[in-house]
């Protein structure tokens, strides 16, 4: 039941992808590389996502109902960082793989894709803890279109109406027509103005605590922070989310929004 797209195939051979598929070298239990929840490859659909950096790759595994079967570029620092949290956690992926000199990577990322990540946090302003969402990318974005080694998420988001935040004191501008959308208590998308749909949508809706909940019913709004990829990280409690929003604010690496909540 396992899912191997044409892309991955490519880049970790057919020798290989065969073994994958037989069942040779593909784990029978998993932690899912994008909603972190447990995954059984003999039970339910999964998908192989190869993430490549500059020297190495790693093999990982999603549930299909998640995200596709897909290369993600990163950085090799944070390749590492990511095989050393495995390691630590006792997650399964696939030993890293050498990417070979001969078949240099970035035309096989071309054009370039990044996954958007998202963390629900809560934050103290003016007094008052108040619902936040950090939005930060895999890798750099491009503008669409155009390719390229630079990193364009800040400045589409700034012509989108979000604003550099310095001062994670003041609450951040209102932005005219998106929302936050909450189902059931659970996080399905950040929506765009009129017809314009979903901005970010959830694979499959994610679950917050009972304390973000709390607050954000509250408040009817969510303050929505977002960073270039590197800039915040997963960071495992939110005093941690603070003080790495706080260092993005004053590096000038930070934006964000005040959105009204859509939904329960």
């Amino acid at each position: 039941m396992l899912d191997v797209s044409d892309e991955v195939r490519a880049e970790i051979g057919e020798e290989e992808a065969q073994r994958l598929l037989a069942g040779e070298s593909a784990p029978g239990t998993y932690d899912c590389t994008s909603c972190r929840t447990p995954g059984n490859t003999s039970q339910e659909r999964t998908s192989t996502v190869l993430f490549v950096g500059e020297e190495t790759a790693v093999l990982a595994f999603a549930h299909a109902t998640c995200i596709p079967s897909q290369i993600v570029p990163v950085s090799e620092q944070q390749l590492q960082g990511a095989v050393q949290s495995i390691t630590s956690n006792g997650g399964s992926a696939a030993p890293p793989v050498a990417v070979a000199p001969s078949v240099p990577a970035a035309p096989v990322l071309a054009p370039r894709q990044a996954v958007l990540g998202i963390t629900c946090g809560l934050v103290l302003v003016q007094g008052d803890v108040r619902p936040a969402l950090v939005i930060e990318p895999t890798g750099p974005v491009a503008r669409p279109g155009q390719g390229g080694p630079g990193d364009d998420f800040l400045p589409l988001l700034i012509e989108q109406g979000f604003l550099p935040v310095n001062d994670l004191s003041a609450p951040p501008s209102p932005l005219a027509g998106w929302s936050v959308l909450l189902a059931m208590g659970q996080l399905h998308a950040i929506l765009q103005p009129g017809s314009a749909g979903a901005w970010w949508q959830a694979h499959q809706p994610l679950p917050v605590s009972e304390g973000w909940r709390q607050a954000v019913n509250k408040s009817n709004e969510v303050y929505v922070y977002a960073a270039p990829v590197g800039s915040i990280g997963q960071q495992p409690r939110e005093d941690l989310l603070a003080d790495a929003l706080d260092r993005a604010a004053r590096h000038g690496v930070l934006v964000g929004a005040t959105m009204p909540l859509s939904g329960t």
